[in-house]
């Protein structure tokens, strides 16, 4: 029989208990799992934890819109496992409306051998519906999330929900739920396009740590002076969470400079904005018709520049200590792992 006391007082962990016939311990946060006849036992930690320890890298996908792309999800799962990913989180439609989906790919993940985290947001959701929601996550063995309150509805003015925040959502997990979900929180390097000031945005992110809130992911940044700006600002605010740093490989014009302005509102460094000068299509990037005779070399030129462009911007978040790198693969597995092979952020053995 295995002695679990003495085991987590080696680890210098204090007495545990272990629940016979579980994957859980009585400390919340702490998972520990049997494997083998010998019943060895191994320690899992919490993320925000092991972040404390070391740089985590991390995947974001998001479910497919068509039978065939689902299909083809578990083959670019299984080649983004090569570089052991410390999790893969799957984003979640507004309202719940792929959630369905968003469910499958979480499996997928899972059955892959590592940790789904899913997106969650307030929009057109009850407190009744999230709660039958988080319930069916855990019953699917889904304990990680990403609380966001999400875009608001087109035409609309407010979430359409019973709560208004992400702040509200992290409280009531925590309220709910105790410590069963580990929870990221977004974080706006550049301040978030509703928030009134830089420092609004900083006193909520705190207010997300005071709820209960676990480790932050930040939205695109480009401006790195600006992101070590933020980063000390929230240190002397008080905010103590872990940062993984949300990075969107930079592989298309049109993509690029739609996610800059009309989702994020986020400055484009002039590193980047003389790329997309350098190889601009002709009329311009958005033009289904375009009349450029160099179109597939400026596609092709571009590319390779935005792979090089996002490798240095690796190597300057990794040098100002962020504590994750969290790279939105786009259901995609070939250009992210040239970035991962030649920024070094693996070593393979």
């Amino acid at each position: 029989m295995v002695d679990g006391t003495s085991y987590f007082k080696k680890a210098g962990l204090g007495p545990r208990v272990l629940q016979i016939g579980t994957n859980r311990t009585s400390e919340p946060g702490l998972r520990i799992g049997i494997y083998h006849i010998k019943a060895e036992v191994k320690l899992i930690m919490k993320l925000s934890e092991e972040m404390k320890n070391k740089t985590l890298l991390s995947f974001e996908l998001f479910p497919p819109k068509t039978e065939k792309g689902l299909q083809n999800l578990p083959g670019t799962i299984d080649h983004l496992m090569k570089y052991n990913p410390s999790y893969i989180s799957c984003t979640y439609g507004a309202g719940g409306g792929n959630v369905g989906a968003n469910r499958e790919v979480c499996q997928m993940i899972k059955n892959a051998g590592t940790t789904p985290v899913t997106h969650f947001t307030v929009i057109k959701n009850t407190k009744e519906g999230i709660k039958e929601q988080l319930d069916q996550y855990l019953a699917d063995g889904v304990d990680h999330m990403l609380a966001l309150r999400g875009d608001i509805p087109l035409g609309e003015t407010t979430t359409c929900g019973d709560f208004d925040y992400a702040t509200d959502l992290v409280k009531f997990v925590r309220d709910t739920y105790g410590d069963k979900f580990e929870i990221a929180v977004a974080g706006s390097p550049e301040g978030h396009i509703s928030c009134r000031s830089l420092e609004s945005d900083i006193a909520v992110l705190k207010q997300k740590q005071d709820n209960g809130a676990d480790y932050i992911m930040t939205q695109l940044c480009w401006d790195m002076e600006q992101f070590a700006r933020w980063q000390d600002k929230i240190r002397k605010a008080g905010v103590t969470m872990p940062i993984d740093v949300g990075i969107m490989p930079i592989l298309d014009q049109a993509a690029t400079i739609s996610m800059a302005l009309s989702r994020n509102g986020c400055v484009m460094d002039r590193e980047l904005s003389r790329l997309i000068s350098k190889y601009w299509i002709f009329p311009n990037p958005f033009d289904k018709a375009p009349f450029d005779d160099n179109l597939e070399q400026k596609k092709e030129d571009f590319k390779k520049a935005g792979i090089e462009y996002t490798i240095r911007q690796i190597d300057k978040y990794r040098a100002l200590g962020v504590e994750g790198i969290h790279l939105y693969a786009l259901n995609k597995w070939k250009d992210v792992s040239e970035i991962i092979d030649r920024s070094g952020l693996c070593t393979l053995v």
